[in-house]
């Protein structure tokens, strides 16, 4: 069915079709946000149903946005911050994360949805009058443009905090993840750092769970193993304390239940 064949009511003024699960917005449903409609959320809550971890899994998942982006801007000293396959804007994103710590940071969201890129253009007037927040439409399978696109916002003579929260499952085959990191890391200078997390087979029943969403006609997602998320990271020293459950990374409570999805800093030297 071709989109000008839709129903109306499931076509907006921008041309979104809103009958079709959507990833991000179901991300953004499992968070507790409201940039969702009744597809993703019976698609969020069928989801739920076979792995009730998924909910945790998401909030968690931001909580770990928070506590390495203020360490890379707080005590790391980074000004300049990649975030490749953003999603959808909520709570805490992270220009605000960086510009709290440090009002003169340079950000650059990546991400060719668009949804995505017409929620993300309220953002952009939300940021402090010392630094930029910016938004790139591109696809993460053409790290070279965005890196010549990021260039025109980043300083690249000074280190570069890289992020891929969460996205690198759209890739299907898991080399090819790993070589689209390697190449964007080859381009940040030494000193710059890789923040990477991804949704992890650590836990039965997340797979079932992940192939009925994919049978939903949303964007398929792979799980990794914590292994292959390490790989992730070749080159690259990890910050303690290394790859772990996302929860588990510098929380701050000890007792932080883990989550079925993994990731850590890593510190290009």
């Amino acid at each position: 069915m071709t989109k000008e064949a839709l129903p109306p009511d499931r076509v907006r003024p921008d041309g979104l079709d809103t009958g079709v699960p959507h990833s991000a917005r179901i991300w953004n449903y499992w968070m507790g946000g409201k940039d969702n409609f009744a597809a993703d959320r019976e698609a969020g809550e069928a989801y739920r149903s076979q792995f009730p971890g998924i909910v945790p899994l998401a909030k968690q998942s931001r909580r770990f946005l928070i506590r390495a982006v203020h360490h890379l801007a707080a005590e790391a000293g980074i000004r300049n911050f990649l975030d490749i396959g953003t999603g959808l804007p909520t709570l805490e994103n992270t220009h605000q994360v960086a510009q709290r710590a440090a009002p003169e940071s340079r950000i650059v969201y990546v991400d060719n949805d668009p949804l995505v890129l017409t929620h993300a253009r309220a953002l952009l007037s939300n940021t402090t009058p010392e630094g930029v927040t910016d938004y790139v439409d591109a696809d993460f399978h053409d790290p070279d443009r965005i890196i010549a696109d990021a260039r025109n916002i980043l300083n690249f003579n000074q280190p570069i905090a890289v992020m891929f929260m969460g996205v690198l499952g759209h890739v299907a085959d898991h080399e090819e993840s790993r070589s689209i990191v390697a190449r964007v890391m080859a381009a940040v200078p030494s000193g710059s750092y890789l923040v990477l997390w991804d949704s992890t087979n650590t836990t039965e029943g997340f797979d079932e769970a992940q192939q009925g969403y994919d049978d939903t006609g949303a964007v398929p997602y792979v799980l990794r193993s914590p292994e292959q998320v390490e790989r992730c990271f070749d080159g690259l020293t990890l910050l303690e304390p290394g790859i772990v459950s996302i929860s588990r990374w510098r929380p701050e409570s000890a007792d932080a239940e883990p989550v079925d999805g993994h990731g850590g800093i890593g510190f290009k030297a």
